[in-house]
C-alpha cells in the first residue's frame, strides 16, 4: 500500500495479535507511532490485550498514559481492557483502583475485575465483588458464572458454588456447555465427584472440555480407575481426547501404577501426534517412572525434542522415588551443564535424594543453590532442608535452618520433630512439641506418630498417655498407623495389657498391627502370648510377612521356646513363602545362644546359605558372654571386628568374658587392641520420667541437681542389699583398680542412679519405669531384683534388648535374658 492509515495498521496489528504473535503486534504498534499516526480506541484495545497476554506491564503503563492523553479513559471498552491488562500483569490493586474510578461499568468491566481476582488466586475477593455487582443491579452473563465457579473451585467453596448453581439454573445458563463443564469442575474440585458425575451425565451437550473436566475430577480425587473407565466411554461415544485429557489420564495411570493402560495411552499419543508436546512428554516420563520403569522413562526423556524444567524434574523425581538417589543427583549435574535452572520442586526432590543417601556434602551444595536462587523462604524447601540435615545426622544444622525459617507450617515442625526422634533425641522432640503447641500450630497424624515413637524410645509413659488423649480429641484414633504406633508405645513402656486392649478395639487392623502386638509380647518376655496371637492372626485371615516372623522368632528366643522357634523357622518358607533374611538367621542364633546351645548356634551360622553380617556374629558373641564361653566368644569377636571396625561393643563383650574368667592377660590385650582401633565405648545412659519431666543419667555422672541425695540413697540401698545377700559382680568393672573402687563404679551405673532418683521423688507405691540405651548388666539386674523386694516397688527397666519387670525380688524374664 502506498500510504497506510490507522485502519490498515489496526487490521495488520489485529491479525498478528489474533494469531498469537503478540510481540510482533506490539512492535508494529510502535512502528505506527513513529510515523506520527494517532491510534484510535479500537487499536488501543487490541494492543492492551497483547500486553496482557505478554504480561508487558511497562508497555501497558505507557499505553495507559497515552489513553489518558487522548481522552479515551472514559470509554467503557477501553477502561475494561485496562482493568484486564493490569490484572493479567498481577497488579490487582491498580486494576481495582481503575475499576472503581470507571465512569461507566458494564458486565464486561465487572467480568474483567472478577477475572483479575480469580486468576491471581484471590477467589474470596472475586466472590465479594460479585455480591457488590448484584447490589448495583448489573446482570451477570455466562462468562461471569464461569469465572465465579472457577473461584469457588480454587477455594473449595462448595456452598457458594451451590448458590451459583441455583442462579445459573434460574437464569437459564445450565445448557451452556462451557458453564456446564465449569460446574462439573467446581463440584469435582470440592470433592463431590458424585454430584459432578450426575451433572455431567445430564448435560444436553458435551464437548472435549466437558469430558476432560469429569476425568480431571476423578483423577484429582484419587479415583484413577473411574477416570480410565470414563475415557473408555468417551472413545465409545466418538469423542477425541486432546492433550490435556491425555495428560490427566497418564497421571491416573501413574497413581495406579497401571503400566499396561499407560502404554496404550502412549500409543494413542503417538497416533494423535502429541508426542512432541513438552507437557505430554514430561507426563509420560512421570508415568513410566511411577510404574517403576526408570529405564523406559529415561529413554523417553533422552529422546524428547524439547525439555523444560518440568521434564527434568519429572525424570529426577522418577529416580528419587525409585530409590536411585545417585542417578537423580547425576542427572542434576547434567541439567546444570545444559543451562537449565532448577525450580523449587526440583530442589526439594534432590534434597530428598541426598537425605536417602545421607549425602551431606551434596546436600550442602544444594543448600547454597537454594540461597542463591532465593528459595530459602519457601516453606516446603525449608522443611525438606531440615529433613535432609536431620537424615544426615546433623540435628544442629537442621535446628538452625528450622529456627531461621520465616514461615513454618505443621510439615516444618514435624520434620524437625522427626529429626530429633530419628537421631535418638526423643527428649528434644517432646520439648519441641510443647513449643509447637505454644505457637498455635496444630499437629497432624504424622506428628503424633513421631512423638509416640519418641515416647516409646524413652519409656515416657505419662507423656505417651497425654498424647493418646490428644489423639482421641483430634479424631486420629481411627487412623490405623496411629493405632499401631499407640500399641507399640504402650508395649515398649511395658504396658502390654493396655497395648492389647487398644489392639482389640482397633476398628481396622493390618499385618503391621498384628506384628506390632506380637513384637510387644516378645519384648516383654511373654512368648506364649505372642505365639497364641500369631495363631489367632492366621485364623482371622491375615497373612504374616517376614517382619511378623522376626517378632515370632524373637518371642521364642526371649522365652526359651527352642523347639517352637525351630518349627516356625522351618515352616515360614514352606507355609508362607517367606525367604529367611539375615534378621531371621540372627533370631535363630539368638534363640540357640540364649538356651546355651552355643556350638549349635555357631554351626548354624557356618551353614547359612547367605553371608552372615556383623549382627549375626554379635548375637553369638553376646551369647558367649552370657554363658562364659571364651573360645566361641573370641571366634565371633574376630568375625565382627572385620565387618564392623568402628564399634566398641564387640571389645566390651569379649572384655566381659575375659574379666569374668579372670584372664587378666587376655583382658589387657583386648584393651590395647581397642585403643589401637581408636574406638570408644558408648556411655550407658538411663532415663526416668517424673511429673512429665524426663531426667537422664549417665554412668559415673554427678551433674544432676539432686546428685548428692541420689548417691546418699544409693549408699543406703547398697547397705540394705548386702544385708539381703547382694554381692557385687565386680567382673563388669574393667578398670584395674581396687575392689572398693569397683563397687563404687558399679554403684554409679546409670540405671541404679535413675532408680534412686525415682525412689526419692515419686510417691510410695508408684511403679518406677527406667529406659536404658544399652543392655542392662548382670550386676544391675541382680541389684534391681533385690531393690524391688527391699522397697516394695514394681520396677521396670526397658533396655536395648527387652523389657524387665521386677517385683518382690523376681524379674519377668526369669533370669533368661
Amino acid at each position: 500500500m502506498p500510504q497506510h492509515n490507522v485502519y490498515s495498521w489496526t487490521a495488520i496489528i489485529s491479525a498478528y495479535a489474533d494469531s498469537g504473535e503478540v510481540e510482533e503486534a506490539i512492535n508494529l504498534f510502535q512502528q505506527m507511532q513513529e510515523t506520527g499516526l494517532a491510534p484510535d480506541k479500537i487499536l488501543f484495545v487490541v494492543v492492551l490485550k497483547a500486553c496482557a497476554t505478554l504480561a508487558g506491564l511497562e508497555q501497558g503503563r505507557k499505553l495507559h498514559s497515552d489513553i489518558i492523553k487522548r481522552g479515551f479513559q472514559s470509554d467503557v471498552v477501553v477502561g475494561s481492557t485496562l482493568v484486564n491488562m493490569y490484572a493479567k500483569c498481577g497488579c490487582t490493586e491498580d486494576a481495582r483502583e481503575l475499576f472503581d474510578n470507571l465512569s461507566e461499568r458494564d458486565v464486561v468491566s465487572w467480568n474483567a475485575m472478577i477475572a483479575g481476582y480469580a486468576q491471581n488466586g484471590l477467589g474470596k475477593e472475586a466472590l465479594a465483588l460479585y455480591e457488590q455487582m448484584k447490589q448495583e443491579g448489573v446482570q451477570p452473563d455466562n462468562v461471569t458464572f464461569v469465572l465465579l465457579l472457577k473461584a469457588c473451585a480454587s477455594l473449595a467453596a462448595l456452598e457458594q458454588g451451590k448458590q451459583l448453581h441455583s442462579e445459573i439454573i434460574k437464569r437459564g445458563f445450565q445448557s451452556d456447555v462451557v458453564v456446564g463443564s465449569t460446574l462439573v469442575n467446581m463440584y469435582a474440585k470440592c470433592g463431590c465427584t458424585k454430584d459432578a458425575r450426575e451433572l455431567f451425565d445430564n448435560m444436553s451437550e458435551r464437548d472435549v472440555v466437558s469430558w476432560t473436566a469429569m476425568i480431571a475430577g476423578y483423577a484429582q480425587n484419587g479415583l484413577g480407575k473411574e477416570a480410565l473407565a470414563l475415557y473408555e466411554q468417551m472413545k465409545q461415544e466418538g469423542m477425541q481426547p486432546n492433550n490435556v485429557t491425555l495428560v490427566l489420564l497418564l497421571k491416573a495411570c501413574a497413581s495406579l501404577a497401571a503400566l499396561e493402560q499407560g502404554k496404550q495411552l502412549h500409543s494413542e499419543i503417538i497416533k494423535r501426534g502429541f508426542q512432541s508436546d513438552v507437557v505430554v512428554g514430561s507426563t509420560l516420563v512421570n508415568m513410566y517412572a511411577k510404574c517403576g520403569c526408570t529405564e523406559d522413562a529415561r529413554e523417553l526423556f533422552d529422546n524428547m525434542s524439547e525439555r523444560d524444567v518440568v521434564s527434568w524434574t519429572a525424570m529426577i523425581a522418577g529416580y528419587a522415588q525409585n530409590g536411585l538417589g545417585k542417578e537423580a543427583l547425576a542427572l542434576y549435574e547434567q541439567m546444570k551443564q545444559e543451562g537449565m535452572q532448577p525450580n523449587n520442586v526440583t530442589l526439594v526432590l534432590l534434597l530428598k535424594a541426598c537425605a536417602s543417601l545421607a549425602a551431606l556434602e551434596q546436600g550442602k551444595q544444594l543448600h547454597s543453590a537454594i540461597i542463591k536462587r532465593g528459595f530459602q523462604s519457601d516453606v516446603v524447601v525449608g522443611s525438606t532442608l531440615v529433613d535432609m540435615y536431620a537424615k544426615c545426622g546433623c540435628t544442629e544444622d537442621a535446628s538452625e535452618v528450622f529456627d531461621n525459617m520465616g514461615e513454618r507450617d505443621v510439615v516444618s515442625w514435624t520434620a524437625m520433630i522427626a529429626g530429633y526422634a530419628q537421631n535418638g533425641l526423643g527428649k528434644e522432640a517432646l520439648a519441641l512439641y510443647k513449643q509447637m503447641k505454644q505457637e498455635g500450630v496444630q499437629p497432624d497424624n504424622v506428628t503424633f506418630i513421631l512423638l509416640l515413637k519418641a515416647c516409646a524410645s524413652l519409656a515416657a509413659l505419662e507423656q505417651g498417655k497425654q498424647l493418646h488423649s490428644e489423639i482421641i480429641k483430634r479424631g486420629f484414633q481411627s487412623d490405623v498407623v496411629v493405632g499401631n504406633t499407640l500399641v507399640n508405645m504402650y508395649a515398649k513402656c511395658g504396658c502390654t495389657e493396655d497395648a492389647r486392649e487398644l489392639f482389640d478395639n482397633m476398628s481396622e487392623r493390618d499385618v503391621v498391627s498384628w506384628t506390632g502386638m506380637i513384637a510387644g509380647y516378645a519384648q516383654n518376655g511373654l512368648g506364649k502370648e505372642a505365639l497364641a496371637l500369631f495363631v489367632q492372626m492366621q485364623r482371622e485371615g491375615t497373612k504374616p510377612n517376614e517382619v511378623t516372623y522376626i517378632s515370632v522368632l524373637s518371642a521364642c528366643a526371649h522365652s526359651g521356646l527352642v523347639d517352637q522357634g525351630r518349627y516356625f523357622f522351618d515352616s515360614m518358607c514352606k507355609n508362607h513363602g517367606v525367604t529367611p533374611t539375615k534378621e531371621h538367621y540372627a533370631c535363630m542364633v539368638d534363640l540357640l545362644g540364649r538356651a546355651g546351645c552355643l556350638a549349635d548356634a555357631e554351626l548354624f551360622i557356618n551353614k547359612m546359605p547367605i553371608q552372615p553380617n556383623s549382627v549375626v556374629w554379635m548375637t553369638l558373641l553376646g551369647a558367649a558372654r552370657n554363658h562364659g564361653h571364651a573360645e566361641i566368644g573370641r571366634r565371633a569377636f574376630d568375625r565382627v571386628v572385620k565387618l564392623e571396625t568402628k564399634s566398641a561393643a564387640p571389645y566390651v563383650l569379649l572384655s566381659n568374658i575375659y574379666a569374668a574368667a579372670g584372664k587378666k592377660d587376655e583382658l589387657a590385650k583386648i584393651r590395647n587392641q581397642m585403643e589401637e582401633a581408636g574406638v570408644k565405648k558408648m556411655p550407658g545412659c538411663s532415663w526416668i520420667e517424673v511429673d512429665d519431666q524426663l531426667h537422664a543419667f549417665v554412668v559415673g555422672d554427678a551433674t544432676h541437681p539432686q546428685s548428692k541425695e541420689i548417691h546418699a540413697e544409693l549408699d543406703r540401698l547398697v547397705g540394705l542389699m548386702k544385708m539381703a545377700g547382694y554381692k557385687p559382680n565386680l567382673s563388669f568393672v574393667l578398670d584395674d583398680v581396687e575392689d572398693e573402687e569397683k563397687e563404687n563404679a558399679l554403684c554409679g551405673h546409670s540405671e541404679k542412679q535413675a532408680i534412686a532418683f525415682g525412689l526419692i521423688n515419686m510417691p510410695f507405691g508408684t511403679p518406677i519405669r527406667i529406659k536404658k540405651n544399652l543392655r542392662v548388666c548382670s550386676d544391675c539386674h541382680n541389684a534391681t531384683k533385690i531393690i524391688s523386694k527391699i522397697v516394695g516397688r514394681d520396677i521396670s527397666v526397658m533396655d536395648a534388648n527387652r523389657n524387665h519387670h521386677f517385683k518382690d525380688g523376681f524379674c519377668s524374664c526369669g533370669d533368661y535374658w
